[in-house]
């Protein structure tokens, strides 16, 4: 498994964390012919289709980008996501000095998507769907926004003073209205893992809030004051009782629904017999390859989307892609 090139692990812009700050920053941004604008609304991106039929971002001037997507005063309703990476390594170093003429990216804040007015061929379209048909630049881009967006539309009120929050630091923070805290975005950790036995089968499970016949990698948020192979152990014992020793991480990806960090592991199975707890999955199965090729195949096991890092532990076990159904 190639953990750069997960879905949504893929960060092709300079992020620029040192000019967030700047002041009017967002103002000179906005009057910037060389600006690019994604809209962003409650996990979807405007798209449309590339020159090759697979969507990419639609990405307006600035101006364009307010005309299309009205409301909401500077700072609120826009976010800094960076310029175009001029070296392709992530941060800028102390001795470094930023190239001039990078591309500059925004992202627009749509509280309601029906008040936004796209292009004819334009469309609103799930990160969670259209993921991995992105390109590296669009899907890193895009997924920095559904994370922004999302915690933005959470955190209009300081949860210290209960005061009116307001963004600040190029849409990176907000301020307490009454008690000027700062507060900044937060990602939970979250542990996925493609659980293997002696035999070299896999383990997958049915959440039972997932449509029938779904079924994944075992997964679950590591709790305050444990280590990531603590919760593997502890998450894969609890939900389906087979107890696991040895834990290798494998990569992770960035899961803004709404604000997760996705580790992948693999991990060994001392025990094969499974007792799920009913309440968060419901169905646990061993697969062997051909089995679980062939319950694909037929539709009686749905996967995954491929935008997801469970689709790349499952695969990374298979050995190559698994087919569509037929």
């Amino acid at each position: 498994m190639n953990a750069a090139e997960l879905p949504l692990a893929r960060i092709r812009t300079d992020r620029a964390a040192d000019v967030r700050s700047r002041p009017g920053l967002m103002a000179s941004l906005l009057t910037d012919p060389a600006t690019r604008v994604l809209l962003v609304h409650a996990g979807s991106v405007a798209t449309r289709p590339g020159p090759d039929g697979r969507p990419e971002l639609t990405l307006f001037g600035a101006g364009e980008a307010a005309l299309r997507a009205p409301g909401g005063r500077l700072p609120e309703g826009w976010v800094f996501l960076g310029y175009d990476d001029a070296d392709g390594l992530p941060g800028l170093a102390p001795h470094e000095t930023r190239p001039e003429g990078a591309t500059p990216y925004l992202a627009r804040l749509v509280p309601d998507r029906d008040t936004a007015v796209l292009l004819r061929g334009d469309r609103w379209t799930p990160l969670r769907d259209v993921g991995v048909e992105l390109s590296a630049r669009d899907a890193g881009l895009a997924t920095a926004a559904v994370a922004l967006e999302g915690w933005h539309s959470r955190h209009p009120r300081c949860p210290r003073c209960g005061g009116l929050t307001r963004s600040e630091s190029g849409g990176w923070g907000r301020r307490g209205g009454d008690d000027g805290s700062e507060h900044y975005p937060r990602t939970d950790p979250a542990v996925i893992m493609a659980v293997v036995d002696e035999q070299d089968r896999l383990l997958l499970g049915h959440g039972a809030l997932w449509p029938e016949n779904r079924f994944s990698t075992l997964a679950g948020f590591v709790e305050p004051g444990e280590s990531i192979e603590h919760a593997v152990r502890r998450e894969v014992r609890e939900e389906t009782g087979v107890v696991v020793g040895a834990v290798e991480y494998r990569g992770s990806q960035p899961w803004p629904f709404p604000a997760s960090l996705m580790l992948g592991f693999r991990a060994t199975a001392l025990s094969t017999d499974i007792t799920v707890d009913g309440l968060e999955v419901t169905e646990a199965r061993w697969f062997a390859r051909l089995e679980l090729r062939a319950a694909v195949r037929s539709g009686a096991v749905q996967l995954p989307s491929r935008t997801s890092i469970a689709r790349a532990l499952i695969e990374d076990w298979y050995g190559s892609e698994l087919p569509e159904p037929l």
